[in-house]
This record gives C-alpha cells, structure tokens and sequence, in this order.
C-alpha cells in the first residue's frame, strides 16, 4: 500500500480540501473525468459525514495491489462515541457510487475503506507511483486555508517528536534514579564493615610496624572518601523522589558558624580559614543540613586552592533583615562563564579539574537542593585563576537579629 495523499478532517474547509486533492489524485493518474468525478464525490459524501458528527477524522489516498493489478483507495478514520451505521445517508450513497465499499466498527473507532480497481491501460508500475507520491508531497497548497493546515501539522509533528524525547529522558533519569538508589543501599553495609575493621585495626596500632600503620591511616582515608560518595548518592536519590527531609529549628546563625568554622579548620589544617561575622540572627534550619552545606563548600574552596591560601567565611544581613547572607571565598582557580553557569547541576564537572580533581559532581547540586528547600538562594561569582566566592541566602525570623 502506498499512501499518495493524507488529510485530517476537522472542518467544513477540510470537506473541499478532500474533493479537489482526490480529484487531483485521478487527473495525475489519468482517469477519465466520470470515474475520477465519481471517486470524489463519494470521498465527499462520507467525509461530510464525519465532519458533521467529530473532528477527530483522517481521509487517506492510497494505491494498493502489484504490478500489473493495482486499486485506488480512499481511506477514512474517526473515533465518536456516536453509534454509525452503513446504512447512514452519506455512507449509503457513497456505496451506491463505489460498490468496492467496505465499512468496519471496533468498539468507538469506524474505518471506512472504498476504491476501485485501475485500469492497466494507465501502464502504472512501482517508478510511477513513486513519481506521483514525490509530486503531491511537493506541490504547493490549493489555498491559503491548506498552507496554515500545513504549518501546524508540521508544528504538531514537532511537539509531538520533542514530547517523545523530553519522555525518553525523563524514563532515562528515574532508571538512573533508581539504580542510584539502589546501588548507594548495596554500598552502604560493606563500607560501614570496612570501617568498622579499619577502626579496630586502628586501635591494634601498637601490634604492627608504623609502615604497616602508614598503609591503614590511608585506607580509612580512602573509606571515608567512599563513605561520602555513598551519603551523597542516597542525598541525590532522596531529593530526586521527594525524599529528603529536614527537621528545622531555631539556629543563632553566628553561633552555628563558630562552632561549625572550629571543626572544619582542623579539617582543613592546609587552609587559614578567617571567620568573619556581622550581627547576630536567628534562621529555622535543619542544623546537619546546614552543615552540609557549609561543609561542602568549604571544602571544595580548600580542594581547589592552593595549600596556606585563605578562605573567608563572611555574613552580611539584608537592609530589611529578612535575609543573611553567607558567603565563603577562596584565592583558588575559579572557573569559567560556563563553570559559572552550570556548576550546580547534577553530576556536572569542569573539564580542566576531571583528571587533577576526583569527584562525581554531586557535592554543590546538593547543596544547592539544600538551600533551595530551605528557603533560600546560591550563586557563585569567579574570575579563572583568582578565586570564587559562593553566596547562599537564609531566610531569618522576623525580629530575631
């Protein structure tokens, strides 16, 4: 079956449109007036039909057959909850027009097939249909009616292809999703065994040579490593289905700093970390949350620094005291319009920091996520070999500073 011409059938203009392509169709194919008259005008009585009772129709031109037998079809589709017959007016007479008439129903949907057998006179054979499919899909619009029609099917056609691809990569994510989910669970018992031994291997120091103690301190460097890769895999999993939960409460924002800025320095010995603060102010926050965040941030100021650089950790109040502003700044590489851009999506990574700097990607999408869920917004402003500076807003209480 080769389809020559296709038309939706959504309104009267539609009733026109089907009876001079059909007629087209016979002219091109070279059959008398009278036949390709006849076949039109039955096209018209049942496309009538349809267009009086739905707008959901389809009127399709196609030849069937071999060499050297070959059949003219015209084909009609529609869905209604009406009930129709074979008997009704315009399939009646379109029948009497074509006796080759054949009228299917299957629960709502009616196809609608009629057509007539071509003479073999025509000398028609598989190069010339091709010819004349190549001819109406090129031949310009009867009307002005037609080439609007045009347009938006050509615009449905493309939603419809982008629906399709935004749908793949929506199923694409939820299995990526799902496996990560799943594989940060299976990760996180035998990483909690190889710690606890590690621990207890820690504990035997006085048992083994120091070389033998060298080897032990950088496996439980590397499992602690591991373990948070674990963590921020199931933070991913958790804030992608919805997860991720907070138990807020009040927060002395410059207290917080202090006693969290205390723990990360002798974390990051390698950097001088200067805590700046302005007045004092209270947010509601999940205090490990909050952490996290600080965390994440710093550390990554101290990874991408050079060792003894500083890092400053500052907070600024809003005029209106709705907000306080946290911002860590580093002297390290900075990174480029498009880092900037882009820096906070997930599994993202700089191509000039892949190979020098391990990581997944995951650390400032989360954190972002964090901030977002609490109210409130990131940013990052760098220059490419001179530093960044992360800032990251919280709501705070009204009248708490």
């Amino acid at each position: 079956m080769k389809q020559i011409i296709g038309i939706s059938l959504e309104n009267e203009m539609d009733l026109i449109l089907a009876h001079k392509r059909t007629m087209q169709v016979g002219e091109q194919l070279g059959l008398t007036v009278a036949t390709r008259t006849t076949l039109a005008t039955a096209v018209s009585e049942v496309v009538r039909t349809v267009i009086d009772l739905t707008n959901n129709g389809r009127l399709n031109i196609v030849i069937c057959g071999k060499f050297p037998r070959y059949s003219l079809n015209a084909e009609v589709g529609f869905k209604s909850d009406l009930s129709f017959r074979e008997t009704d007016e315009g399939f009646f007479y379109a029948k009497k027009l074509l006796p080759d008439f054949n009228f299917e129903v299957s629960e709502n949907s009616y196809h609608v097939r009629m057509g007539l057998g071509l003479p073999r006179s025509l000398k028609l054979d598989e190069g010339k249909i091709s010819l004349l499919q190549s001819y109406f899909k090129k031949s310009s619009p009867l009307n002005s009616y037609e080439e609007i029609k045009n347009k938006n099917s050509q615009l449905n056609q493309l939603t419809a292809e982008q629906e399709k691809e935004i749908q793949f990569a929506r199923d694409l994510d939820e299995r990526k999703t799902e496996f990560i989910s799943v594989a940060s669970h299976e990760l996180k018992t035998p990483i909690t065994i190889i710690k606890a031994y590690t621990q207890m291997l820690m504990l035997l120091k006085d048992q083994y040579s120091e070389k033998v103690g060298s080897v032990i301190s950088k496996l439980e460097t590397q499992t602690n490593k591991l373990s948070l890769l674990a963590y921020q895999l199931m933070d991913v999993s958790k804030l992608e289905n919805g997860r991720l939960q907070y138990d807020l409460v009040r927060i002395d924002i410059n207290s917080f700093l202090r006693e969290t800025i205390s723990i990360l320095s002798n974390v990051h010995s390698e950097n001088n970390i200067d805590l700046q603060l302005s007045d004092d102010c209270v947010a509601m926050a999940d205090p490990l949350r909050l952490e996290q965040v600080i965390t994440n941030l710093i550390g990554n100021a101290s990874k991408y620094s050079e060792k003894g650089s500083h890092i400053t950790v500052s907070t600024s109040i809003s005029d209106d005291k709705k907000s306080v502003s946290i911002q860590i700044a580093d002297h390290g590489i900075g990174m480029s319009k498009e880092g900037i851009a882009r820096i906070f999506e997930k599994f993202y990574r700089m191509d000039e920091v892949t190979v020098s700097h391990p990581g997944l990607g995951m650390g400032l999408y989360i954190t972002s996520r964090i901030v977002t869920d609490h109210g409130g917004k990131i940013w990052v402003e760098s220059v490419v070999d001179e530093g960044s500076k992360f800032i990251f807003t919280m709501p705070l209480l009204e009248d708490a500073c």
